[in-house]
């Protein structure tokens, strides 16, 4: 009796799945690129795809020959003289319905409709490695990401050859299913890291994911500050330095860009390509991008209040200059400043909106006319526009672009307070966005590491890059579980020195 029940329940299961199984192709079929192919031998074996997701060509020439010409009794037959790797068979709908979304052919036997077989062809329609464009380096390796999430792994793998590279696959989004591998270096990376960067990632509510830079916002530990709290880079050798040093790789399918974390504000004022210059030239460089982003914050802020309420500090011979070219001027500092700054963003976006060619042109020459018209209309003085193009030329400094951005934003913010207050409005200010970068954290870690916590020994690598010799540790702040990278005592004088 009990054998009879179980027999039925098998039966009604069985039932089920065809008539899901027959639902889910009645919904793909409305689509004039789906596709079914039926060949009748022993059983007839049937053929289930899209045919824009597919490689026509692996269809023609490793598919249908072999369900021609053979007699096949079963899936699991046919499943084994196929050429084709990471084939699956299966019976959960969900996967079935993902495979063929991806680019698999579906297969199963007329008879025997619970067993599909899922066979990878995907047509590939990406673009080759190329060079960086927004991390471009002249010396160094010259690869950059692309949208393809195996091709960015293997990248990577190419440099990091360890069998501890481990890679977690996740699905993000109900409607795009994006694939998302982290990535990390079992050993060294903390496993808290990798726990915060997955569970944050499994939370993830949303029905598209179409790049990085949406996983970015979704996990940052403030999603509210214009800091970026990931870092997000196109090169290769990067993300295998991040890697190194303990920190978690997130790959997006679909997106050129890799994010790693956690991160520190330093960070993003470090080109990568300082390791390969030597490490005096490579501090100069440094020391030069951190003084031009203080510049580029600070210079217009300060016209403004020292015009407006503390002309008395500026030199005797300077003030004559200052007030000969402002003595045409109809307007007060901050509205002459306002006009220049929105109109450099403007020649910023027009000429990253437009091809290449057009906005090159688009820059120089609209920087040119439209700064000297502004000057001999009398709209405003020459200083101010020398000290504006100043700033825009040290924005552009910043190695990561989009830290390039939030410098361009958070000037306008002290400017109004120049307005208010002069030099004292500037300092309230800068006291605001130095509380609120204390404030920040990156995957749990303090941002404004090391010099909030003062850790002196990631300093060696922080506004200065000593020599690889004397950078034996792993940064402090990704708490790494071997946080040695050489061993100093086994590390040999020079040899082949003259006595």
């Amino acid at each position: 009796m009990l054998n009879r029940i179980r027999k039925k329940a098998k039966n009604k299961e069985k039932q089920k799945d065809v008539h899901d199984f027959s639902q889910l192709i009645q919904i793909m079929e409305k689509s004039d690129d789906f596709k079914k192919i039926s060949f009748g031998n022993v059983q007839s074996i049937k053929l289930f795809y899209y045919h824009s997701l597919i490689n026509t060509e692996k269809l023609q020439t490793n598919l249908l020959p072999y369900c021609q010409q053979l007699n096949i009794k079963n899936i699991e037959e046919l499943e084994s003289i196929l050429p084709f790797d990471d084939t699956e068979i299966t019976s959960d709908l969900d996967i079935i319905e993902e495979k063929i979304m991806a680019g698999f052919i579906a297969t199963h036997l007329e008879d025997d409709t619970t067993k599909v077989l899922l066979i990878p062809a995907k047509f590939k329609t990406d673009r080759d490695v190329a060079p960086p464009e927004i991390e471009f380096s002249v010396i160094g390796p010259k690869l950059a990401f692309i949208e393809d999430i195996n091709t960015n792994i293997n990248l990577i793998r190419k440099q990091v050859k360890l069998p501890q590279l481990h890679v977690k696959r996740l699905q993000v989004g109900k409607v795009t299913k994006t694939t998302i591998a982290v990535m990390y270096i079992d050993g060294i990376a903390s496993p808290d890291n990798v726990q915060t960067v997955i569970q944050r990632i499994s939370d993830i509510e949303y029905d598209q994911i179409i790049d990085s830079s949406f996983i970015g916002q979704m996990i940052s530990d403030n999603a509210q500050s214009p800091f970026p709290q990931l870092m997000d880079t196109e090169r290769p050798d990067r993300v295998s330095s991040a890697l190194v040093e303990g920190k978690v790789a997130i790959v997006c399918d679909g997106s050129p860009h890799v994010l790693t974390g956690p991160t520190t504000l330093v960070e993003f004022f470090a080109a990568y390509e300082d390791y390969f210059l030597t490490w005096p030239i490579a501090t100069a460089f440094r020391i030069i991008r951190i003084f031009a982003v203080m510049f580029s914050v600070l210079i217009t802020p300060l016209y403004v209040a020292v015009l407006t309420y503390h002309y008395h500090i500026v030199p005797g011979d300077l003030l004559g200059t200052l007030i000969s070219s402002r003595k045409d001027i109809p307007f007060p500092p901050i509205l002459e400043v306002l006009i220049l700054e929105l109109t450099i963003e403007l020649l910023r976006e027009a000429g990253a909106r437009l091809p290449t060619k057009i906005g090159q042109t688009i820059g120089i020459v609209g920087g040119i006319v439209i700064g000297t018209a502004a000057v001999e209309a009398g709209l405003t003085s020459n200083v101010l526009l020398i000290l504006v193009a100043l700033a825009a030329l040290a924005s552009f400094t910043t190695p990561i672009y989009r830290i390039g951005n939030t410098i361009r934003l958070i000037r306008f913010p002290f400017i109004i307070f120049a307005q208010m207050w002069g030099l004292i409005g500037v300092t309230i200010g800068a006291m605001f966005l130095i509380t609120h970068l204390l404030r920040l954290t990156s995957l749990g870690r303090p941002f404004t590491e090391p010099l909030f916590p003062p850790r002196w020994k990631d300093l060696k690598d922080a506004f200065i890059r000593l020599p690889f010799d004397l950078q034996g540790k792993r940064p402090i702040y990704t708490s790494p579980k071997d946080p040695n990278r050489i061993n100093l005592k086994r590390t040999k004088p020079k040899r082949g020195k003259r006595k």
